[in-house]
């Protein structure tokens, strides 16, 4: 690959990345739904990932996992580990055994979005422990169910912009 196709290439999704950034950070905060924000950058870095491989899955979980940490307040490196592994695990099943299609992508999608939000419900049953504060399971659970459905809806449009960006830049 040339070096300016390279660049191309990096600025490109590092746009989409802080684009979707602005957005889980700035606007969905201000438009929730039953009291829910849809988690947005799992579904750039599983995208990029399924559709570049291990090492560009590896690379965006890193950013995105930072801007996610920045936008939600959570504890420091959190997001930045879950979806860093992440991006390696599903980048390098895309590399060696699925097929780069939407279907898959969904899957992933579905599948990385339960880890985030049991990396988030995490630190509150260790509050509950530890604390003895009251936070209902179900609640918890419910909660973690519907974050998960609202993050999905976004999952086309993104979907959509991660394969044009694909289609612009040589592997």
């Amino acid at each position: 690959m040339k070096r300016k196709q390279r660049i191309t290439k990096i600025a490109l999704h590092a746009l989409l990345i802080l684009v979707v950034y602005v957005f889980q950070g700035m606007v969905f905060p201000y438009l929730r739904l039953a009291g829910l924000s849809p988690l947005l950058l799992p579904l750039v870095s599983t995208g990029f990932a399924v559709q570049e491989g291990r090492q560009v899955g590896g690379i965006t979980g890193i950013f995105a996992g930072i801007l996610c940490d920045l936008s939600l307040n959570e504890p420091v490196g959190l997001f930045t580990v879950v979806l860093t592994f992440t991006g390696l695990a599903v980048g390098e099943l895309a590399d060696t055994v699925i097929t780069r299609r939407f279907i898959t992508y969904l899957m992933f999608c579905v599948g990385v979005l339960v880890i985030c939000a049991i990396a988030q419900v995490t630190p509150l049953i260790y509050r509950v422990l530890i604390y003895q504060v009251s936070i209902p399971p179900g609640e918890l659970f419910w909660t973690a169910i519907w974050q998960t459905v609202y993050s999905l809806i976004f999952s086309i449009p993104i979907w959509v912009f991660i394969k044009s960006i694909v289609k612009r830049t040589v592997r």
